[in-house]
């Protein structure tokens, strides 16, 4: 089959109208870029992946915490659901959270309360707990491509790619403002650029460790660098894929200590 096809197969798979392949003369839209770069990262069918981030200063590893996240798309506003546990370290086994409906909590098995927290809750390092959670970024933004470029991939290789401009459009977004690249022959994430309310660079991510998951090709590793201190670097590290039957009751706040305990 021509790489046309297979490109077609893939994008329409996930529900997304096909984008050009490359060589064609049409320039795909800013949004249709980001759908496409979304089917790359999230899996279509409810899921499992093991997440081990490892936050590292001057290159030595100082903190880690390892999760494990449940996604599943609402039918209703198709942005993606999420229940995260804790599995390590052990004094934070059995923590959870939960993103559903735009509405995010925290569930400490040690005084069995929920609290409400925002998308912008450390994990570890730079990562944020918006930064582990299942997104369709095409749901919460607004892009705007402002054109063609050549940037370098984590690795130092030059990556052909679309520069895109993303603005929240909602409440739910995790960040006011990105800069997003996406490779132009693949519709990979290469690299993005996320910004406070204020308008300054808060962190630089790079999408890497590209790996059949589910389907399709994804990133496996995402490394986040502190836009202010260059030598506090967050690593994460994505494992174990696997299609999952999510059950709708685990996005309930009230479910949230049975989950912590299965």
């Amino acid at each position: 089959m021509k790489r046309s096809g297979l490109l077609s197969l893939l994008f329409l798979s996930f529900g997304i109208e096909a984008l050009p392949a490359p060589g064609e003369a049409a320039t795909p839209s800013a949004k249709e870029i980001v759908a496409a770069a979304d089917a790359v990262r999230n899996p279509g069918e409810p899921f499992r992946v093991s997440l081990a981030l490892v936050e590292f200063e001057n290159g030595n590893a100082r903190d880690a915490v390892h999760l494990a996240v449940h996604a599943k798309v609402d039918s209703a506003t198709h942005q993606y659901r999420n229940v995260v546990r804790y599995e390590a370290p052990p004094r934070d086994a059995g923590k959870a959270v939960l993103l559903a409906g735009g509405n995010m909590w925290f569930y400490d098995p040690a005084s069995k309360a929920s609290i409400r927290i925002s998308p912008q809750q450390r994990l570890v390092g730079q990562a944020s707990d918006g930064d582990v959670l299942t997104v369709n970024l095409d749901h919460d933004y607004v892009a705007k491509l402002v054109g063609e470029e050549t940037v370098q991939d984590a690795d130092k290789k030059s990556r052909t790619v679309w520069h895109l401009d993303l603005v929240a459009s909602t409440g739910e977004a995790a960040y006011a403002h990105l800069e997003y690249f996406v490779e132009k022959e693949t519709y990979r994430p290469v690299k993005a650029k996320f910004y406070s309310d204020s308008g300054r660079v808060l962190k630089v991510a790079y999408y890497r460790r590209f790996d059949q998951a589910l389907g399709a090709t994804r990133p496996t590793e995402t490394i986040i660098i502190d836009a202010v201190d260059k030598h506090l670097v967050t690593v994460i590290r994505y494992s174990d894929y696997r299609a999952e039957k999510v059950e709708d009751a685990w996005f309930e706040r009230e479910y949230l200590p049975r989950f912590a305990k299965d």
